[in-house]
């Protein structure tokens, strides 16, 4: 097992080498450029996300499909994942975790276009998009959907599911004394409950949990800002001036290149929004939406809480604790690294970071529940749900009880899978993208653009 983990860890270290950071990057400032900068649009799309509309026709609202894909991309990668940056790649990683996101908007705003634009009925009456219908029916290349499927419905079991227990569980362990068993079995059965009553469910408790969750831990981060108040300028510089010459920083990361901290930047911001990665638009497709843009700038907004505001936090948190302490915080990483920083806040900081990292690692797993449920849909039809949700609920027991580094690598190796055949639908696609935004939101003619339009074409019912 050793032997074959370490063969997965040098194929991850591939598929998520300098390759498929450009190809990212590179999807990012293109479709920027394409959509004429959607970036402008961010707070139309904040607008969007709590305007309801009734009249459109989808399974959940635009915010709960907002809330279920927040819920699956805001997670560890947050809180754990800018830590890593910060410790491998300097404080000028967070610089660049942030540029990430604000060109990845781009690209989450295009994958949500084409899975409204692509999204069809199933047998039961509920809608499923997502890239492998962008790839079936707008490129016309149906195995490339299927690959994108059977990577999304296998991969989310590991980096959705086992991963994300397994964090709880340590958790839970660490902080309270409690056994991982009584963690599993606690969480085996709250998921239950919520999956088994499908995407209704599902987005119902996201639209409550999210909201929450994000909120306390913003506030426990203002709080060790307002506490950390005298270095926060000295800390914008820093991140700054370490951006883009590493050196600047001192201490600990003398000796880091630029190129080290624009890769694990770059890295950890799209760990963090999942933009390329597929998944979300996945639900998006679900969304009850009177044309694609309309979902899409809502889906775009999504960035902007994730890693625009949430990523940023910690990483002002992360820095400015280094700032003020840089021999106390010398040589930790990760979630030491974050520990640490919290741990500014007397008694309660552990507690709220614990907290925190619960409730994120367990919204992954009912957003990535969705994912997964409707990648097998595609595969083998509406007949795979409930075996699936049954299935789900009990890997949620097994992830928090059993050892998982071998899981994590080869999660990481199936999500870069899943991205490869993303992106070819983004690109082949970008036409479509275009002129679905030009018709719909740099319309000046119509209300709020052209978002108060309906779309011509109605999803057509396939036999799944």
């Amino acid at each position: 097992m050793e032997a074959f983990n370490n063969f997965v860890s040098t194929i991850n270290g591939f598929v998520w080498g300098p390759v498929m950071l450009v190809l990212l990057v590179g999807t990012h400032v293109y479709l920027t450029l394409r959509t004429g900068i959607i970036q402008r649009k961010t707070f139309t799309g904040i607008k969007l996300s709590v305007t309801p509309d009734s009249e459109a026709s989808g399974d959940v609202s635009g915010f709960g499909a907002l809330a279920t894909a927040l819920a699956a991309t805001i997670g560890t990668g947050n809180i754990v994942g800018v830590a890593t940056a910060v410790g491998l790649g300097g404080p000028g990683a967070v610089f660049w975790v942030w540029m990430t996101g604000l060109f990845g908007m781009a690209t989450k705003y295009g994958e949500a276009i084409l899975a409204v634009k692509y999204r069809v009925r199933a047998k039961d009456g509920s809608f499923i998009g997502g890239p492998m219908y962008a790839l079936e029916r707008g490129l016309g290349q149906k195995w490339l959907g299927v690959l994108f499927a059977l990577f999304t419905a296998i991969a989310c079991f590991g980096i959705g599911n086992m991963t994300q227990g397994n964090s709880i569980a340590e958790s839970v362990l660490n902080t309270f004394g409690i056994p991982k068993v009584a963690t599993g079995a606690v969480l085996c059965i709250l998921t239950g409950l919520v999956i088994l009553g499908g995407v209704n469910s599902i987005s119902k408790v996201c639209e409550k949990l999210v909201p929450l969750m994000a909120g306390c831990y913003i506030l426990g981060c203002l709080i060790i800002l307002v506490i950390n108040a005298q270095y926060i300028p000295t800390t914008f510089a820093l991140i700054i001036k370490s951006a883009f010459n590493p050196a600047a920083a001192g201490g600990g990361f003398v000796g880091i290149t630029i190129m080290q901290c624009i890769r694990y930047g770059v890295a950890r911001g799209l760990f963090t929004n999942e933009s390329g990665l597929g998944s979300a638009p996945i639900v998006d497709a679900a969304a009850a939406t009177r044309n694609p843009a309309r979902q899409a700038l809502i889906s775009m907004s999504g960035v902007f809480w994730d890693t625009i505001v949430v990523c940023l936090m910690t990483g002002l948190v992360l820095v400015s604790c280094i700032v003020k302490d840089p021999v106390g915080m010398d040589g930790l990483v990760g979630a030491n690294l974050t520990s640490g920083a919290f741990g500014t806040i007397p008694v309660v900081g552990p507690i709220v970071l614990t907290i925190g990292l619960i409730t994120f690692a367990w919204s992954t797993i009912l957003g990535w529940s969705y994912y997964g449920e409707r990648a097998w849909v595609y595969l083998v039809g509406v007949k795979a749900i409930k075996p699936f949700r049954v299935a789900w609920t009990i890997v949620v027991f097994v992830g928090c009880v059993a050892a998982l580094e071998i899981v994590w690598n080869v999660a990481d190796t199936l999500n870069a899978c899943m991205a490869f055949p993303n992106l070819i639908a983004l690109l082949g696609l970008s036409g479509v993208i275009a002129s679905e935004t030009k018709k719909y939101v740099w319309d000046k003619d119509a209300e709020m653009g052209g978002l108060m339009k309906w779309m011509d074409d109605e999803a057509p019912s396939v036999d799944k």
